[in-house]
């Protein structure tokens, strides 16, 4: 028998919130790519290790919220904790794979094409094993074609990010760019959930375990959204990042009085 899927149970709650939240980790990794780009080649890796964290984590926090919101009407869904966990890691590594790729080795076609798709598998991959950490009454299975689908999606998604990362530095441009992040991000989650479907056992009861949604995923929540304020506040508090687009006339601006001194005539 086929289960009941319904991946809105609490209407445009859970999508709005999930959409946020990849907006939220977007445009903080893509402020701290920026700023890895600027002075200071010695803080470069650490800038962008918080940028990959940032989207890492938005990403994870956008598909865990958006999973709150999914049920199966037939049975209960838990989560196994340590898949959960597994996923984490793997949006922060996967995406700091590409973040460090063009921050260090530039954002050529080549490059750019590469670590955009490294990085899309990798969002893949989390969403899968996210899945994978379903426990139900049932078999969940993945129609091929939409599930390839997702991964172009993510592909395309993560190659787009990466390329304004590096591409686009003003204030509101990268805003927008975030936003349009946050769009593609939610688009590939759903594209994916559209793929499943459950069969439902014919014995009910019992042959599941794990950690309800509820109990399991909203306090695992809290670890990445404290992260994601706290790099809000790293960011708030740079002034080059607060300057955006703007930070590129302090070079001249510095240089200004050694060309002014150069300038003068000799007596």
């Amino acid at each position: 028998m086929d289960g009941t899927v319904d991946g809105f149970r609490y209407g445009a709650v859970t999508p709005v919130a999930a959409y946020l939240m990849a907006c939220l980790g977007g445009a903080l990794g893509l402020r701290c790519i920026v700023r890895s780009l600027l002075h200071q080649p010695s803080w470069k890796g650490g800038w962008l290790a918080l940028g990959a964290a940032s989207i890492g984590c938005g990403i994870w926090t956008m598909h865990f919220i958006a999973m709150t919101g999914f049920e199966v009407r037939e049975t209960s869904v838990r989560y196994d904790v340590h898949l959960t966990i597994a996923s984490l890691v793997v949006a922060v590594l996967v995406v700091g794979v590409g973040v460090f790729a063009v921050g260090y080795l530039g954002a050529g076609r080549r490059m750019l094409a590469l670590a955009g798709t490294v990085t899309g598998l990798g969002v893949a991959a989390m969403h899968y094993l996210g899945m994978a950490a379903m426990r139900l009454d049932g078999d969940i299975r993945f129609d091929p074609a939409v599930v390839a689908l997702s991964v172009a999606v993510a592909v395309l998604a993560a190659t787009a990010a990466l390329w304004a990362a590096v591409t686009i530095r003003g204030f509101v441009a990268s805003l927008g760019a975030s936003l349009v992040m946050g769009l593609a991000v939610s688009g590939m989650h759903y594209t994916g959930m559209a793929a499943v479907s459950v069969h439902l056992h014919e014995v009910t009861g019992g042959s599941w375990s794990g950690d309800s949604p509820t109990s399991l995923l909203l306090p695992m929540l809290l670890g990445p959204l404290v992260f994601l304020l706290l790099a809000g506040v790293v960011v708030m508090f740079d002034p080059l990042l607060v300057m955006g687009g703007d930070w590129d006339r302090t070079a001249p601006a510095s240089r200004q009085p050694r060309a002014r001194a150069a300038q003068r005539p000799r007596r």
